[in-house]
């Protein structure tokens, strides 16, 4: 009979983070790496694995010699997502697209994929959401019909594989990588352990076969991606869709970028034909009207690198119970509370005890702080009952002590606005730095928020 020692041990058990997929040998309250609190779940032990070095079929060669014309960008067709993209698809590069249901992700996806096919490019969609003849129909609804453009409908990993290996396609798109599964690995679709080998095996024939890869990732609640933070590593490019659900605007906007910058912005324009991209959408930011109104004020705000005009609203009601409210729509409501508090402050302003109702027009939202002023004139035109002047856009950053600062790309935000018909602009002192503002518009320079609040009433610092 084996004496106790000579017995073989059970596994020690491990913990596996349900968020990001983060292990331990031991339970701990907090995923030490995406922070989260409880999410450790207990899997069984986990296994150490060293690979035997093996023969090698591709030698590391001087970097001065490898091909770099293989990882040039290819157009896809649709200007604003290769603005987003940095030119286009990268052959073996893989982009996660993520957004909330029904912002449009699909819909710019199949749109894609039927350009791309028509370029032409073999091409292989891929749902795992919706059967083949319900893409087909959103394909003729959005006149997205391509002869190269193959059609699936699968949910096994497997299954999906063999597809590529019989289409041999250059563009893959994942809709959505949630949806497919590893019968090799346990667990429900969409859990830590699925995304992490469905994702690793789609990048592994990305990168072997040359194929640019489109996957489709859901979000959570709070907006971020599901799934293990490791998805997000593992992927050349992240793409965020923004937007309302009530409005016809979409903001694409890249997270992470391998292959371009991470400032550029992309809009488009959603409707039952599909989804159109707006090189100019200034215009959508704006409410078209004879004579200005109390409560208004325009800036400029800069999404990546390109100036978008919008409009702020404000309305300014007395409250009637003891706590005033603070609705705000498109606009972060710590900084409107913050410019309140600035307005009563420093600027003399009766705003403290008073419900304020804040919003974009557009659905357009406004983190940039340059929006500062325009929100703070807003609220001041709002409580004086006076509009500002016809054609007035304002610029800057409004800080605790009423000052008002300076911000970037002053002169390219002024040339926008005058681009649209936009005569005088209010912007903090010294801003310009030695350019010049667009001939034939009245600039008048700030330098705090008392001074900027006297330009409703017709006073402060002179027009130059």
């Amino acid at each position: 009979m084996p004496t106790a020692s000579a017995r073989k041990k059970p596994p020690a058990p491990s913990y596996r983070c349900a968020e990001c997929g983060w292990t331990a040998i031991k339970w701990v309250g907090r995923c030490s790496e995406c922070q989260a609190w409880g999410t450790l779940e207990e899997v069984g032990q986990v296994g150490v694995h060293t690979a035997a070095a093996t023969v090698l079929e591709r030698p590391a060669v001087p970097i001065g010699e490898v091909d770099g014309s293989q990882a040039s960008a290819r157009p896809t067709g649709v200007s604003e997502f290769d603005r987003v993209l940095g030119g286009g698809l990268v052959p073996g590069a893989v982009i996660l697209v993520a957004g909330e249901p029904g912002i449009g992700k699909s819909t710019l996806l199949l749109d894609v994929a039927a350009r791309a096919a028509r370029g032409p490019r073999r091409v292989l969609y891929v749902s795992g959401e919706e059967s083949a003849a319900q893409v087909r129909v959103r394909a003729e609804r959005i006149e997205a019909l391509a002869r190269t453009l193959f059609l699936a409908s699968e949910t096994d990993l497997g299954t999906v594989l063999a597809q590529i290996d019989q289409v041999r396609p250059e563009l893959l798109v994942i809709d959505s990588v949630q949806t497919i599964a590893s019968t090799e690995i346990p667990g429900s679709p969409g859990n830590v352990s699925q995304v992490r080998e469905v994702a690793a095996a789609i990048i592994q024939v990305a990168k072997q076969r040359d194929i640019s890869v489109l996957l489709v990732g859901h979000v959570t609640k709070d907006g971020s991606i599901a799934g293990p933070r490791v998805l997000e590593h593992l992927v050349d490019v992240v793409v965020q869709f923004e937007g309302e659900r009530h409005s016809r605007l979409r903001l694409v906007r890249a997270a992470k970028n391998r292959y371009g910058p991470t400032d550029e912005v992309g809009c488009f324009d959603l409707s039952d034909v599909g989804i159109v991209g707006l090189p100019d959408p200034s215009g959508l930011f704006l409410t078209r009207r004879e004579q200005p109104v109390p409560g208004t004020c325009v800036t400029v705000t800069l999404e990546g690198r390109r100036p978008l005009v919008t409009e702020v609203q404000a309305l300014m009601v007395d409250g009637v119970q003891g706590n005033p409210r603070r609705t705000t729509s498109g606009i972060d409501s710590s900084r409107t509370a913050m410019i309140l508090a600035v307005l009563d402050r420093r600027a003399g302003l009766p705003v403290s005890r008073s419900d304020c109702y804040l919003s974009t027009v557009g659905g357009v939202r406004l983190s940039e702080p340059a929006a500062d002023l325009a929100i703070a004139l807003a609220i001041a035109s709002g409580v004086q009952d006076r509009p500002m002047g016809a054609g007035t856009v304002a610029v800057g950053e409004v800080g605790l002590a009423g000052e008002v600062r300076a911000v970037s790309g002053v002169a390219r935000r002024l040339a926008e606005a005058f681009r649209i018909g936009f005569r005088r602009a209010v912007i903090p002192s010294g801003s310009l730095a030695g350019e010049a503002a667009p001939e034939g518009m009245q600039v008048v320079e700030v330098d705090d928020v008392r001074d900027a609040v006297r330009l409703i009433d017709g006073g402060g610092p002179r027009l130059t």
